[in-house]
């Protein structure tokens, strides 16, 4: 965070704004060392004001660094942006950076218990007592590179032991000092992200762990950070490659007009996005199916008002679901035992819906569905749902006797199967599932007295299909399932 003189910390603390004092940050800049060569990418996503980590881009060689801070507080991000290279005014976990792009972690986090109302809380992943430190720990070390420096300032009594084992794994060289300040019982941790194969022995892991435990409890005291950094300084790499990302994710209305009025307008290139809007579509290479039609209907590449040739208006809406189909398969072993397996397969489903608003149609208003689903158990007074736009609701042809199997006939008596309103389809000339060849056959069917075959979905027990024939003098109409065939 930003530094601030000793006589204004107290007023800030009670605001819950914790900054560096400005020997601690001149004792900490003893210990970094720039890169031999390329550019320093470094951040602090709790920048304050800025100041602390502008400094240590000035320690470190300004025309070498680029700097990055994220800030809650507006004021402060604003200053910080007087500073830093790049600054985003933003909770940093409204933010999108890209992983392992800097070479120095500057984190001096807020302070305090994380509470179940705070934006991150649902991010945060552990197990000890949930503190708003761990929380930013958790966030930002996937953003610094492997052999990037951390500075961590935190309250030494945050290091409890699923925090300090968090250190133990993800760093090495790690060295814990006293703040030279001890306003806010601060500690200044060093340490250089390794992978886990990479750590050292683990009984050094193990005593180092072990210290900062000691320290966290109050058991032992940390040493004052010195004067004068008696150790090889800690190297800040340079980056490995571009920021690809480094912004808020959302907008608040200030940002958003500063965007507009940086690119002059929401489409600085408007035939960028709409310059294909007038080219016209190239012609389909053949004459579109039923099954085509249905398919880009379904798909919603048909949509929107469609005028028919002979002046009916529909808007049309199409949708595709997933359903399970279910089939069900005996199997006896020498023993005479039997096995039943129940075999649910997908089918994807589409549904077309379409609003009638062809002026002076009786059917004005109402909306008409098309799906190849297992039609409703019970006869509506309305239109069928299912209903193809331009299908005619009154029976195309007398069924004559209507009969149906002995295997029909018991799953309507057990309630599993309504029959009704597949024989309404099949009397009106929806034919089901059937290919372009056998629909385009019924339809010629009904002028040239040849029989007629219906096929429609059901789910009864082990039986996926009804099937509706109506005789060629159209006497009789029979109901079977294909196992009676």
């Amino acid at each position: 965070m930003a530094l601030m003189f000793p006589r204004l910390a107290r007023n800030f603390a009670r605001n819950g704004y914790y900054p560096t004092d400005e020997t601690t940050l001149e004792r900490v800049l003893q210990a970094l060392a720039p890169a031999s060569s390329g550019t320093m990418r470094i951040l602090d996503p709790c920048a304050g004001e800025g100041v602390a980590l502008a400094e240590a881009a000035h320690s470190l060689g300004r025309d070498q660094v680029e700097a990055f801070g994220v800030e809650y507080d507006r004021e402060r991000a604003e200053h910080a942006r007087t500073l830093l290279d790049r600054v985003l005014h933003s909770d940093l976990m409204d933010t999108m950076i890209s992983r392992q792009a800097f070479g120095l972690l500057w984190l001096n986090p807020p302070y305090g218990d994380l509470v179940a109302d705070h934006a991150g809380a649902s991010q945060y992943q552990g197990n000890g007592r949930p503190r708003l430190e761990k929380l930013f720990y958790q966030r930002t070390l996937p953003l610094l590179q492997y052999g990037g420096v951390l500075v961590l300032i935190v309250p030494h009594y945050v290091l409890d032991d699923e925090l300090t084992g968090w250190l133990c794994n993800h760093y090495t060289a790690l060295r814990i000092y006293r703040a030279a300040d001890p306003t806010f019982k601060q500690v200044v941790i060093f340490g250089i992200r390794v992978r886990r194969q990479d750590l050292a022995k683990p009984r050094e892991v193990s005593q180092v762990r072990d210290r900062l435990q000691a320290i966290g409890a109050g058991q032992e005291a940390a040493e004052e950070l010195p004067a004068v950094w008696p150790w090889e300084p800690y190297a800040v790499l340079s980056a490995t490659g571009d920021l690809e990302h480094f912004f808020r994710v959302s907008l608040e209305p200030e940002q958003f007009a500063q965007e507009v009025q940086r690119l002059r307008g929401l489409w600085p290139d408007f035939t960028l996005h709409f310059g294909q809007a007038g080219v016209q579509p190239r012609p389909p290479v053949r004459e579109l199916s039923r099954w085509h039609l249905a398919l880009a209907l379904a798909a919603g590449a048909i949509s929107g008002v469609v005028t028919s040739k002979s002046g009916r208006v529909l808007v049309l809406k199409g949708d595709t679901y997933k359903d399970k189909v279910r089939k069900t398969e005996f199997t006896e072993d020498e023993d005479g035992n039997v096995a039943e397996v129940r075999i649910l397969t997908d089918r994807f489903v589409p549904i077309i819906r379409a609003w009638e608003m062809t002026p002076g149609s009786p059917n004005l208003g109402r909306v008409l569905t098309i799906s190849s689903s297992t039609p409703p158990q019970e006869a509506s007074p309305t239109p069928a749902p299912d209903q193809e736009p331009g299908m005619s609701s009154a029976p195309l042809f007398a069924p004559g006797q209507i009969v149906m199997t002995q295997s029909v006939h018991e799953r309507v008596e057990s309630g599993e199967l309504n029959p009704m309103p597949y024989l309404q389809r099949h009397l009106r000339g929806d034919w089901g599932n059937l290919n372009d060849h056998d629909w385009n056959a019924n339809q010629r069917a009904l002028n040239d007295s040849v029989r007629l075959f219906s096929s429609y979905d059901v789910d009864v027990g082990d039986e996926s299909k009804l099937w509706i024939i109506t005789e060629a003098d159209r006497s009789v109409t029979t109901l079977l399932l294909p196992s009676d065939y």
